[in-house]
């Protein structure tokens, strides 16, 4: 296969802007209602550019999402993307007890497959929040029908990452000849350099020349890498937390009026697809239909 033949994973991380972890030390849970939903907007909005430029892709749902708008759930499939879980309550893995993580994952799974009526067999954590104090999570997705997580950043950073992991979808074995397919958030490692290029935060940071430069450099080795955005870094109009840190305010905010813009130039640049379409052509998920 070509460079110019590679289909790259194309995700979303369907949440609203108050669940992002950047926000939980003003916003409570408990208070999530209070706030003016827009991820409906949005999720229409990313939708049709996705449409008119036709691209697929896999669409990691909030649990919380999904039980109150479970139109977009319908939406997403019926448009003939894949559905995949985002967990329950967007609570970092780290913080969780082990049991409460393994009833919130098998509850958003069984949620997800209702709705949509496809099989769910991709997992992304709130924040990345698998790391080396929680790789048990991984147990806990294959025992509940998992078949691929995304969940593990390559990089360090202070609230997620494992640095030294592969950074190429790769299999990672378990106890009891088991095993999970790990498709990791997509770095460029030159040197003693990590650039994180997958997209959220760092497309808004970086400059568009310079994620396009790092994902070719992935693709040139023959590589296919994920990409990932919210529906909020699309909502210049979304209320501002002006109660939040300056540090969360600076990595919510900047440049989220440039995002459409240049996802639609990535659409131009890049054959993209779902994850699940990607991991079954490199023969990650030969089992699956």
């Amino acid at each position: 296969m070509s460079v110019h033949e590679l289909k790259n994973a194309f995700t979303i991380d369907v949440e609203d802007y108050f669940h992002v972890e950047g926000f939980a030390n003003v916003i409570d849970k408990s208070q999530w209602d209070n706030y003016p939903c827009r991820v409906e907007a949005n999720m229409d909005k990313l939708l049709d550019l996705m449409e008119e430029n036709n691209i697929k892709g896999t669409f990691f749902i909030l649990g919380w999402v999904a039980v109150r708008y479970p139109q977009i759930v319908r939406n997403i499939a019926e448009k003939g993307h894949e559905v995949a879980s985002h967990g329950m309550s967007h609570q970092l893995i780290y913080t969780q007890d082990r049991n409460v993580f393994r009833q919130e994952t098998l509850r958003s799974k069984a949620l997800l497959e209702d709705i949509s009526q496809q099989s769910v067999i991709g997992y992304r954590a709130a924040t990345y929040s698998i790391v080396n104090d929680t790789l048990w999570a991984l147990d806990e997705l294959v025992d509940a029908g998992f078949l691929y997580d995304s969940s593990i950043f390559p990089m360090r950073h202070d609230r997620y990452g494992i640095p030294g992991i592969n950074p190429l979808p790769h299999k990672i074995y378990l106890s009891g000849n088991r095993n999970i397919t790990e498709f990791p958030i997509s770095v460029v490692k030159k040197a003693k350099m990590t650039l994180p290029v997958a997209g959220g935060g760092y497309f808004r940071l970086l400059p568009y020349w310079l994620t396009k430069w790092g994902l070719n450099e992935i693709n040139k080795d023959l590589s296919e890498f994920m990409f990932y955005i919210h529906p909020w870094e699309i909502d210049v109009e979304q209320p501002r937390i002006n109660d939040a840190s300056a540090l969360s305010k600076f990595r919510h905010y900047l440049n989220i009026n440039k995002s459409e813009s240049r996802l639609k130039k990535l659409f131009n640049d890049f054959k993209l697809t779902t994850m699940k379409e990607v991991l079954k052509n490199k023969g990650l998920l030969s089992d699956v239909v």
